[in-house]
């Protein structure tokens, strides 16, 4: 079986063996044959070191297909069931899940440190315990949500994690007026997202911040009412909100100095959202007197910052209404055996998406 490994954390090429074997099949268990991934900037963060995971493992956490065989007690699901997987399933019963903070759930990353994967030379790990950058994976039942026939493979991998987290953001977490200002620091595929999701909420104005002209001009496509780079977000706060600020501010980098930037053009009394996932070493420092005095919120959020399966039911259907355009996303698609071409895709900013299709 075809997968792409990284060997090592700190390496920047993956190597596409043929020697793979998806394991772990058994009760409780799926087995699923990938048709599409996306390719997230969290894969990259793993393979970096920025996101802990252990190696050598498989990337991908993006990634829709069809069912191959189900497990002893698996029920909901059959072979030839149509699946999107999810990396963080919940699983019902602990204290997260009873609260209705199914996002919170941790069962999902107890799963990433157990092989899913084996080699010849030893086992191998999938990243967030799952791992799409395959042909086939062994997951968790839970992992694997039905799709209705009419959504595509592609479709479905973004709704998988990007479409889910940057929509949630603006949708549940923020959960923003109509008539607000907003700024998107970070134009990817999640924050282009984000700005769907903040259009269809009626914000008044959608300013998207990014360095890459290709993707400040994406974002005007997508509902931003105006594209800028960085550093022309201060005269952009000072024209639009007479220096006030911004009702709502969401930082999708996973930097300290653009979650600074972005508490900076926030409006006293306004909402910071943190989508981007950072390092465990990087800190955002503020005052205790800013925190009390400006009463703004700082408002982090875990994958859409609501329940996924209501969230991915909602996402589809906006989708068929026309609502939100997900297609589009994908700029980019590439074989499994060119996912080092998607990679440099990614760190340039050149693809907001990139589908790789097995």
């Amino acid at each position: 079986m075809r997968a792409a490994v990284l060997h090592e954390i700190g390496q920047d090429k993956l190597e596409v063996l043929d020697d793979v074997e998806a394991v772990g099949f058994g009760p409780g268990k799926v087995r699923i044959r990938v048709r599409a991934t996306g390719l997230c900037h969290s894969d990259l963060s793993a393979m970096s070191g920025v996101l802990p995971q252990p190696a050598p493992f498989v990337p991908g956490h993006e990634g829709a297909g069809e069912i191959l065989e189900v497990g002893e007690g698996v029920s909901h699901l059959k072979a030839g069931d149509r699946v999107v997987v999810c990396w963080l399933p919940a699983c019902g019963a602990c204290p997260a899940c009873k609260r209705g903070q199914t996002e919170l759930c941790l069962a999902g990353f107890m799963n990433a440190g157990t092989p899913n994967f084996k080699r010849p030379g030893g086992d191998v790990f999938g990243f967030a315990g799952t791992g799409t950058f395959t042909e086939e994976v062994v997951v968790d039942a839970g992992c694997a949500v039905p799709i209705p026939d009419d959504v595509p493979f592609d479709i479905a991998a973004l709704i998988g994690c990007g479409v889910t987290t940057g929509l949630g953001a603006a949708l549940n977490t923020a959960d923003l007026d109509a008539g607000s200002s907003v700024a998107v620091i970070g134009c990817g595929g999640v924050g282009i997202s984000v700005i769907q999701g903040a259009r269809l909420k009626g914000a008044a104005e959608i300013v998207a911040v990014d360095p890459i002209e290709s993707r400040r001009g994406s974002a005007l496509k997508f509902g931003a009412t105006r594209a800028i780079a960085p550093d022309e977000l201060p005269d952009a706060k000072q024209r639009i909100t007479a220096g006030e600020g911004f009702d709502h501010v969401f930082e999708v980098v996973g930097k300290s100095a653009t979650a600074r930037t972005a508490y900076d053009n926030t409006r006293r009394g306004g909402t910071l959202v943190v989508v981007g996932a950072g390092a465990m070493d990087d800190f955002l420092q503020l005052n205790m007197f800013e925190l009390f005095f400006d009463e703004k919120r700082i408002l982090p959020s875990m994958y859409g910052g609501g329940d996924v399966l209501r969230s991915y039911e909602r996402t589809i259907a906006l989708w068929r209404a026309g609502r939100i355009d997900l297609a589009g996303l994908i700029t980019h698609r590439v074989p499994l055996a060119d996912i080092n071409e998607a990679l440099d895709q990614m760190r340039t900013g050149t693809a907001l998406r990139t589908c790789i299709e097995l």
